[in-house]
């Protein structure tokens, strides 16, 4: 879909002025609350940090559960004191390591995890009853948590002493990240049962962990993020209120993860103002409990600050933006390796991400006061600025029906993809300084190791284990267990992750928990939609614009009709804020662009693709699968006799360019590639292909 569904979007920034005075204080509500007390403004404890700092808890997971475990036994030993999981995208869309269709992903964005013997290893010599783990899943929710339960189950850590939190965020999937499995409705129940089973066997683990921080790295600014976040929150406590479910417990076992990018202040003030809107939400609803209203938070520097260029200067980025969120007073954090522009974290760059907290907890001093903010004519002027912005879009989604409809109608993507092609704009036109990109740049390149996986091998370790299980177990118990799980998704009665827990204790893999759902919830894919004229409208830099749109009119007169490009994803990534940028920006310069559907093979894009009559396929990448998965479609292309040249952009270190070049790859952009580079560079291929098509080169004799 290439025009907004809804109209341009309402903007509703906050941002600092450049100076404030008490003035800007009168009339601000709880200027005089404490710490520790509704509506929490000042943080959720009495104390803060000044008797216990925040957990350093570092999001890790890569190839398959051994590697992994070292890897967090490795960062234990090191002043973690938490752990946060990262899975790989087959396990997070519900697929076994030898799907066939799915290799190219498997161990490349996280930790594969097929079976409850994988879960075991991941943790092997970890004490699961005094370390707390936060995994990053939502779409196979089911088996990954029924697996961490049995895992601990083997360790002799029974449910009740198990501590943590699981995301199970299903409605931000649907809104950015699309690591979703099944449609919103089946999706929403299984997101209840997993939160009334825990509330019942676990009562030391957070049941979900409402996500704004996908929503920022997909473009969302903080009035946005914090927004969506609230929304996707309320409609979960009203679903499981209808449900019949106590209010104090369920609010208590939810908890909150937020991004913290480059807006210092501001992103000082929306961790403030999420306090205070969560108190009235909570109280809302009817909850009482103390506990009940205290947004309890985990926060992460942002990825899509970080630069390749001058790789190192994100060290800088990171640490301030660590700053923004302990100022903020998060519980727990994560800090991004400086490295994460261009591959996984490298032991390095993780070492120096984990030492960045442990000096900000212990050099600088910011531990010795609580709320140090409080009183600032400036930052309680942008809380209460933020926490009114927030309740107007609030207001807006309401007045939708509700953040669902919201997400259906379109409205939700509208304004993230707005925001993130504002951003988009604003540095390609040299409005937002980005140094050692756009200011101060410095053409040198800078070397550094990057971690390699090599996920061939990691696919066939994880297939000869599942072959090894498959022949070890039980079958037609497992068989049974399976079709009881498919059972209780088709009637309603039963909890679904008890379900899934019996079915994984007879030797179930996940991939088999996940075909048992399909049976009666097949897979799910909502529709790609880019807007146009949201990019062009924030170019500041007209004569260069200009310039731009000129080369892609000169090569339509040429061409005799706009140049066509078709800008895809392939695998089980999808993380689309870059191909729906690109796409966007393409066509507001004057391409014809079409967008690719998501979580295709080669085999189907390249079909897809022939069908269009493209003169040009763009490829984006970020998950690391395109070492496979690019030849492969150049390969299926060519078989269909399209010869349309094939672009890719995104994160591909430099090492890769080689081969991928060999394989028939025209140009390869990396992430901080403006689109004036972009669009160049594909005018000159695309004269250069049709110059060739017109006058084919003649081989000479003998040559």
């Amino acid at each position: 879909m290439n025009d907004s569904p809804i109209g341009a979007p309402t903007v509703r920034s906050v941002a600092p002025k450049p100076c404030y005075t008490a003035d800007d204080l009168c009339g601000l509500p709880h200027l005089d609350s404490a710490p520790g007390a509704y509506p929490y403004l000042r943080g959720i404890h009495r104390t803060m940090y000044t008797k216990r700092p925040w957990t350093i808890r570092q999001y890790a997971g890569y190839a398959d559960a051994t590697a992994s475990n070292l890897a967090y036994k490795r960062a234990l030993a090191q002043g973690c004191k938490g752990l946060s999981v990262a899975f790989d995208l087959p396990t997070h869309r519900g697929y076994d390591s030898d799907h066939a269709d799915i290799c190219a992903d498997v161990g490349m964005a996280g930790v594969a995890i097929d079976s409850v013997d994988d879960m075991a290893r991941l943790f092997d010599g970890i004490a699961l009853d005094q370390v707390s783990v936060s995994m990053t899943m939502s779409g196979a929710v089911l088996p990954v948590m029924a697996a961490y339960i049995l895992a601990a189950e083997r360790a002799g850590v029974a449910p009740a002493q198990l501590r943590g939190t699981i995301q199970n965020d299903i409605l931000k999937e649907f809104m950015v990240r699309n690591t979703y499995i099944f449609a919103p409705a089946p999706s929403m129940r299984i997101a209840a049962d997993v939160i009334d089973y825990v509330a019942t066997h676990m009562p030391h683990f957070n049941a979900m962990s409402i996500s704004g921080y996908h929503l920022q790295e997909a473009g969302a600014d903080g009035v946005l993020e914090l927004a969506l976040t609230l929304a996707n929150a309320r409609s979960y406590v009203q679903m499981l209120v209808k449900r019949g479910a106590d209010i104090n417990r369920v609010c208590r076992q939810l908890s909150f993860f937020f991004g913290v990018g480059r807006d210092f202040y501001t992103e000082i003030a929306k961790l403030r103002a999420a306090r205070v809107l969560w108190a009235e939400v909570a109280e809302g609803f009817g909850a009482t409990d103390p506990r009940a209203m205290q947004l309890r938070m985990h926060c992460q520097t942002a990825g899509s600050t970080l630069t390749s260029q001058r790789p190192h200067n994100n060290i800088v980025r990171t640490a301030v933006e660590a700053m923004a969120a302990v100022f903020g007073g998060t519980q727990s954090l994560h800090t991004n390796g400086w490295d994460e522009a261009t591959s996984l974290p490298g032991e390095a760059a993780s070492t120096v991400a984990r030492d960045t907290q442990l000096i900000l907890q212990h050099e600088m001093g910011l531990c010795e006061v609580v709320d140090p903010w409080s009183g600032s004519y400036m930052m309680e002027s942008l809380t209460a600025q933020t926490i009114d912005a927030v309740k107007a879009l609030l207001g807006e989604i309401e007045a939708l029906g509700g953040v669902v409809s919201a997400i259906e109608s379109g409205w939700v993507h509208e304004r993230v993809h707005w925001r993130a092609a504002q951003i988009q704009a604003r540095t390609d036109a040299g409005d937002a300084a980005v140094i050692g990109v756009n200011s101060y740049p410095d053409e040198a390149a800078t070397e550094i190791d990057r971690m390699e996986i090599d996920n061939r091998h990691v696919c066939a370790m994880q297939t000869h284990r599942l072959r090894q299980l498959r022949q070890s177990r039980d079958a037609e118990h497992a068989h049974d267990r399976l079709k009881a799980l498919s059972a209780i998704a088709a009637t309603g009665d039963g909890n679904l992750l008890a379900g899934t827990i019996e079915a994984m204790r007879a030797g179930a893999t996940l991939g088999e928990c996940t075909a048992a759902l399909e049976a009666v919830w097949p897979r799910w894919q909502m529709p790609t939609r880019f807007s146009c004229k949201v990019y062009a409208n924030e170019r500041t830099d007209t004569k260069i614009w200009g310039a731009t749109r000129k080369q892609v009119a000169d090569l339509a007169g040429t061409l005799g009709r706009a140049p066509r490009i078709a800008i895809v994803k392939l695998g089980q990534d999808g993380h689309d804020r870059g191909a729906r940028l690109i796409a966007a920006a393409l066509s507001d310069a004057g391409f014809d662009v079409v967008l690719g559907p998501l979580f295709t093979t080669p085999v189907q894009m390249a079909e897809w693709v022939f069908r269009r009559d493209v003169d040009l396929v763009g490829v984006s990448t970020l998950a690391g699968g395109h070492k496979m998965l690019v030849p492969a479609l150049l390969v299926e292309l060519a078989s269909r006799g399209c010869m349309a040249p094939v672009v890719l952009g995104g994160i591909v270190p430099a090492p890769h360019h080689a081969s991928l070049h060999a394989a028939g790859v025209k140009a390869i952009f990396g992430p901080a590639t403006t689109v004036d580079d972009v669009i160049r560079k594909l005018v000159m291929l695309l004269r250069t292909t049709a110059n060739e098509a017109r006058f084919p080169r003649v081989q000479q004799p003998g040559s």
